[in-house]
């Protein structure tokens, strides 16, 4: 007897640095959202959608929980907060090599008010030593909730994904397909680069620096062969605008250099390139500029 289609929403939800992003990526074979070792790097939810024999999942990772201690970082979890209304799966992504935390408590709370099946992924396995260790830990959020399942997982090298998307597939509603089966995300291309850019920052530069940046595109000009854009880089300080652009120059050439060789293979084009660097105090606060702005890049 031939299996019925399924296809649905899959909310991808956890605390910073438990590595939604990179297994969003995992999940669908290509990088769609930007990694840093940073908290806070995801700052919208991305949708990725991953067509398989007999089914379709549309991935929607979301920022990590934290505190929201400035205008950006509310309007990032009101992101949060949407995007786990209404999914008909649940990922609760557990960073097996660190105890729970408040923030681990306020992610599965909202995956608990979903009210759907909730699955208990847990990244990272190959840091793990011994294989009590997470057997511990699975016991640990055993006593949380009742998880549809328990996936051990890594999704930096990519083990245990076949048996996670097998799971995500037999909790979906049976129904035809969300989406053309070549469609990958709703994000356009611009805010695509816009990120490629914020994630060589995010690369290069510590402290307070990171979380100081928005990237907004200022034109965009394509042909088949040709792509050329112009993106402003914003800081709120002189001192953060003075470590962008480094000695010389030296700083902002590397960062443009590398995100230009990620648009190419991205688009699949030649990129043409410039950058500028300027300085909006305080914008996190400030609601006109995330407004006018793409405040999500």
């Amino acid at each position: 007897m031939r299996k019925k289609y399924r296809a649905g929403f899959v909310a991808i939800l956890g605390r910073p640095n438990a590595g939604k992003s990179t297994l969003l990526n995992a999940l669908l074979g290509t990088k769609l959202a930007i990694i840093a070792s940073k908290p806070q790097t995801t700052r919208t939810a991305i949708q990725g959608v991953l067509a398989v024999p007999g089914a379709q999942m549309v991935f929607i990772d979301t920022p990590g929980i934290h505190k929201g201690d400035t205008l950006l970082n509310r309007r990032m979890m009101e992101t949060v907060r949407a995007a786990a209304e209404a999914p008909d799966v649940v990922l609760f992504v557990i960073d097996a090599l660190t105890p729970p935390t408040d923030e681990d408590t306020q992610a599965l709370d909202l995956a608990k008010k979903a009210g759907v099946p909730v699955i208990a992924v847990l990244n990272k396995i190959d840091w793990l030593e011994k294989k009590p260790d997470l057997l511990a830990r699975i016991e640990q959020y055993r006593q949380w909730h009742d998880f549809a399942a328990y996936i051990p997982v890594s999704a930096r090298r990519g083990s245990g994904l076949d048996e996670l998307r097998a799971e995500i597939i037999k909790h979906l509603p049976v129904g035809s397909a969300i989406f053309p089966e070549d469609y990958l995300t709703d994000q356009p291309e611009r805010f695509l680069a816009a990120e490629i850019i914020r994630e060589k920052v995010l690369h290069h530069t510590q402290k307070e620096v990171p979380h100081a940046v928005a990237v907004a595109i200022d034109s965009w000009e394509e042909t088949p062969k040709l792509l050329r854009t112009a993106a402003t880089i914003y800081v709120e300080k002189p001192g953060q605008k003075a470590i962008l652009i480094g000695a010389g120059g030296s700083m902002m050439k590397k960062i443009g250099t590398q995100a230009r060789h990620d648009m190419e293979h991205t688009f699949n084009r030649k990129v043409f390139l410039e950058t500028f660097v300027k300085i909006r105090t305080n914008w996190r606060e400030d609601p006109g500029f995330l407004s006018v702005t793409d405040w999500r890049t």
